[in-house]
């Protein structure tokens, strides 16, 4: 056995804008253990339970990620909405659906240009950052906000999208998915894109399932899960399957988020086509919230799980979020271990980690 020596990974460093914070035990250049710390930037979200009544709470949760904020938002409404017996109209369940799919495009499009930026082909970077742009713009048009939407209530949203801006974003998601065939092409066949993802920071299906993973990050590794087949929002009039790869190497959690993206973009055309056509948009809740529950939905990044408890008060008790990217460290820091000291950025990265949720 080699000298053995102990690096600190983050939280401040020039491979990810997130400040994740990992020390590697390593020897020569073989990583040999890592382990996590997290509470760098704990905000203390879950504790503004006794300062901020329900309806307050819902934008406080959306600020739980800038990235992810809607479904954040979403599933904390959702969770609320069990707890007082509420059925949503079905177009608001549809607009929920559209805008979580809008958000899963653009997050797995700035993933994507990490992605490349990680490994320095600065070019793909801002190919995928400049269609990402066009799905912004989108979210913008729709909601007001590019990525803090705030359309969000207990009850339903408080925005309506309008048939002429949904004729728009068809035909923007037609030029986005034009484009994306190229993208495409170039991180699944290029060699050199090829050569730094294959073989590298390979998760077993046995090792995903025994440490938690959710999300793509399980996906990859052929453990066929996705909370959208639980049957929240618009998601059971629509039509798909779980995107999977049997590899559970870089390359397969690349594949899986790009096919996400097209997916992303099916489930938009099927929405649009499906999306009733009435004017309610909310469903009046009354009184206080009494009970609890458990709500689960889909991020871009995995399973993320809401939990709140009430009773009787315009506080809650308790809130509780358990978000993708904490489910996954564990089966990040396994993917580490007999890997090179010089793919740790890279194999950090193809988690999409998103530190922010995770410390709350």
């Amino acid at each position: 056995m080699g000298k053995r020596s102990v690096i600190p990974f983050g939280p401040q460093h020039p491979v990810l804008p997130e400040p994740i914070h990992i020390d590697l035990v390593i020897e020569d250049e073989k990583i040999v253990e890592a382990i996590p710390s997290v509470g760098f930037i704990h905000r203390g979200l879950e504790s503004l339970v006794d300062r901020r009544d329900y309806n307050q709470m819902t934008y406080v949760v959306e600020r739980t990620c800038g990235i992810c904020s809607f479904q954040h938002g979403m599933g904390y409404c959702e969770a609320m909405e069990h707890v007082f017996g509420a059925e949503i109209p079905n177009r608001a369940k549809y607009l929920r659906t559209i805008w979580a799919e809008l958000g899963r495009m653009h997050s797995h499009l700035l993933w994507l240009g990490l992605l490349a930026d990680g490994f320095g082909y600065e070019n793909l970077f801002y190919q995928c950052w400049r269609v990402r742009e066009k799905v912004l713009d989108l979210q913008e048009m729709t909601s007001g906000g590019r990525l803090i939407f705030s359309v969000n209530k207990v009850g339903g949203v408080i925005k309506d999208i309008d048939k002429e801006k949904l004729d728009i974003i068809l035909s923007t998601i037609t030029e986005v998915e034009a484009e994306l065939k190229v993208i495409k092409d170039t991180f699944l066949l290029d060699y050199s894109v090829q050569s730094r993802l294959q073989g590298v920071g390979i998760v077993t299906k046995e090792q995903a399932h025994d440490l938690g993973a959710c999300g793509p990050f399980a996906r990859a590794s052929g453990i066929k899960t996705d909370m959208r087949k639980l049957g929240y929002g618009a998601y059971p009039d629509l039509d798909f399957e779980p995107i999977v790869s049997a590899t559970g190497d870089s390359y397969a959690r690349c594949y899986c988020r790009i096919m996400e993206i097209f997916q992303s973009i099916d489930l938009l055309r099927q929405a649009i086509a499906k999306i009733p056509d009435e004017n309610e948009l909310f469903t009046p809740v009354k009184g206080n919230p009494e009970g609890e529950y458990f709500m689960r939905v889909e991020q871009p990044r995995g399973e993320a799980v809401y939990y709140v408890k009430a009773s009787g008060k315009p506080y809650l008790d308790r809130f509780r979020v358990r978000t993708p990217t904490f489910a996954n460290l564990p089966g990040l820091c396994e993917m580490l271990k007999d890997t090179q000291l010089s793919d740790v950025g890279l194999l950090v990265l193809t988690i999409d980690p998103c530190i922010s949720c995770t410390e709350r």
